[in-house]
């Protein structure tokens, strides 16, 4: 079979710790087109030699970007799916098809309904059959797969408990296609589409690990920061049922495809030094001497030469030696990187600060893709550009409407119709969220209800920290307005309210959320737009004075090496930074996406902030209470 060679931004390194071929690829657009490529080829080949092509296939946000592109080909190059027969790994049971949250309506909705593929070909478990169907079902499913003559491509995602379709952690190589009943991770991962973890079905129907393995050819795409661990243990990790996906160390004929957030904790990524020899450059010498450190749980100024040789930094030693010389500028760069002063300070020398001295007040644009990112994830921050009076300025990307539940918007409601408001219009609202119907994307009148609770609490908490009302804007962008979790791909009407925003202020500092390992997505989508907005407005004279500052979310923290601004907080500040997150209370006790953690965003936070400081105090710097922190994006 001919299998694309996969060369660009990350060949395979056979190492002594990786045990399946991989590859990395700069982000999961340019990984997806290749491997959407290898399809589109296998399908031309069966159909030159007048055979079927049997493509087993995957859903979930994974392979979407793949599926675009098929479709794509299909209508400008004319990629014709008569010779396809398709297998898909698995559904929701019991699940109506008819469902939007139906693998059924995932597949249809993504790509079969925009290709010429015939609707016998098509195979999905079926979600809405009697339980006693089922044994006959899965016995017949597995037969149809023989029939066809066995699956010439699968494609895969890979879950955080190491799942390969919905085989969870105890499945037996031997598996077939069989009805299992879902880890509480893998639920909870899908609790966002369903709008709650009470609406997630607890068993589906699967392929089985045997039924995988029998693939002539198979890929598993790997996307971001929030997979790098379980891949890792799949790629490096001894083979155990307790993680299904190890199984493919077996298989003669796999690829892992990645981006670069998902590879990052492969050794040979983290610790190339552990692997061989490695271009010592400055930002490696940087994370190698911090690694060092917390290795040996030493501050920078106390390792040894010792400790450089005895774990594979023999060479750099050599280069830029001796241990004494090389702690002490690791050591500055790192107390270089701690200030106080996040929007410079003034009639200062700024030569060993992370932000300019001038000019001494700044105009400061904040955008948060949610409205309470901005004071989650730089609530301390956010504080000290006000107090030490700059023009500070919020922008609301979106508005979070869709994290209000319904229990909230209804109280709402009804404290406005006792108020006398329009109620005859707030009987309908009161009226249907009372009686939801979850198989219809939300009514714009109670996506507008919840937006202007979340509008309400954003002013409450900015108010708070003593922003002026006229200094908030709430942007709308339209690609969120769906009213369901799935939301539309970045327009040009959404960069152009970005452009708008950004052209209004001129800044001279721009904060952004650089985290995309949020559970559904959003911030990803608000970077890409500030990052097209940057690209938009880069000739315009104020941006050789705009600086862009990424700070991260709920979710993850910078890696140490990776911090180029840490802003310390105090114990009054950090508790000004809680009471300021408190006013959005439609998100504390029970917010509806908080991902894998189960405390509220506060605690995390808080910890987050807190472990920031003490690694830094770990390394030799001061003891603070806690720190945010910052990556400048240079555009």
């Amino acid at each position: 079979m001919k299998n694309i060679s996969y060369q660009p931004a990350g060949q395979f390194e056979n190492t002594r710790f990786e045990k399946i071929h991989n590859v990395i690829f700069n982000n999961s657009v340019e990984a997806s087109l290749v491997v959407a490529r290898e399809i589109a080829d296998l399908i031309v080949d069966k159909q030159n030699q007048n055979q079927p092509c049997v493509l087993g296939l995957a859903t979930g946000s994974s392979p979407i970007k793949v599926y675009e592109e098929l479709v794509r080909m299909h209508k400008e190059e004319g990629l014709s799916f008569t010779n396809v027969i398709t297998f898909n790994l698995d559904e929701y049971f019991p699940m109506q098809k008819e469902s939007r949250h139906s693998y059924h309506f995932f597949m249809h909705e993504h790509l079969f309904d925009h290709i010429d593929i015939s609707e016998e070909n098509i195979h999905i478990p079926k979600g809405e059959l009697k339980e006693s169907e089922v044994l006959d079902y899965c016995l017949d499913y597995e037969k149809k797969i023989k029939e066809a003559g066995g699956l010439d491509f699968q494609l895969l995602g890979i879950g955080r408990t190491g799942h390969v379709g919905f085989n969870e952690p105890g499945s037996h190589f031997n598996s077939d296609t069989r009805l299992i009943t879902l880890d509480y991770i893998t639920r909870l991962d899908a609790a966002p589409s369903f709008l709650g973890i009470e609406n997630v079905p607890r068993t589906a129907i699967t392929m089985g690990i045997s039924t995988v393995m029998e693939a002539k050819r198979v890929v598993l795409l790997g996307w971001g920061q929030h997979k790098s661990l379980v891949l890792k243990e799949t790629i490096e990790g001894p083979i155990t049922s307790e993680v299904p996906a190890t199984y493919l160390q077996r298989h003669e004929n796999t690829t892992f495809v990645m981006d670069t957030e998902a590879g990052a904790e492969l050794t040979r990524n983290k610790t190339p030094w552990l692997v061989g020899p490695c271009v010592w450059n400055e930002s490696l010498t940087y994370k190698a001497v911090i690694w060092l450190s917390s290795l040996k749980n030493k501050s920078v100024l106390k390792l040894t030469d010792s400790d450089y040789n005895n774990n594979g930094m023999s060479s750099l030693l050599t280069e830029q030696g001796p241990a004494y010389d090389l702690n002490i500028k690791i050591f500055n760069k790192l107390q270089h990187s701690i200030t106080g002063w996040p929007g410079g300070k003034p009639n200062a020398d700024d030569t060993n600060r992370p932000e300019r001295a001038v000019p001494g007040k700044k105009r400061v644009l904040i955008f948060s893709p949610h409205p309470d990112d901005d004071v989650i994830s730089m609530g301390g921050t956010f504080d000290r550009l006000i107090e030490q009076g700059h023009e500070v300025h919020v922008a609301y990307q979106t508005s979070g409407n869709i994290a209000v539940s319904d229990e909230d918007a209804l109280k709402a409601a009804e404290v406005a119709r006792s108020l006398g408001a329009e109620k005859a219009s707030l009987d309908q609202i009161i009226d249907r969220l009372i009686k939801p119907d979850e198989a219809m994307p939300e009514p714009v009148e109670i996506r507008k209800l919840k937006g202007l609770i979340r509008r309400s609490e954003s002013y409450a908490a900015t108010r708070y920290l003593g922003l002026p009302d006229e200094n908030v804007h709430f942007l709308d962008l339209p690609f969120y307005e769906t009213g369901t979790v799935l939301k539309n791909k970045l327009s040009s009407k959404d960069v152009d309210i970005m452009d708008a925003i950004i052209s209004k202020i001129e800044p001279h500092q721009i904060y952004a959320a650089g985290d995309l390992a949020d559970p559904h997505g959003t911030h990803k989508v608000c970077l890409e737009a500030l990052f097209q907005s940057l690209e938009n407005l880069k000739p315009k004279a104020f941006m050789k004075d705009c600086w862009v500052w990424l700070y991260r979310g709920a979710w993850h923290e910078w890696e140490i090496h990776e911090i180029e601004m840490a802003v310390p907080m105090s114990p009054d500040q950090v508790l000004k930074k809680r009471n300021a997150i408190f006013y959005h209370q439609s998100q504390k006790d029970g917010v509806m996406f908080q991902g894998n953690d189960h405390r509220e965003f506060w605690m995390r936070v808080q910890d987050r902030n807190k472990i920031t400081a003490e690694k830094y105090h770990a390394l030799g710097l001061a003891d603070y209470e806690a720190m945010e922190a910052f990556v400048r994006y240079h555009f």
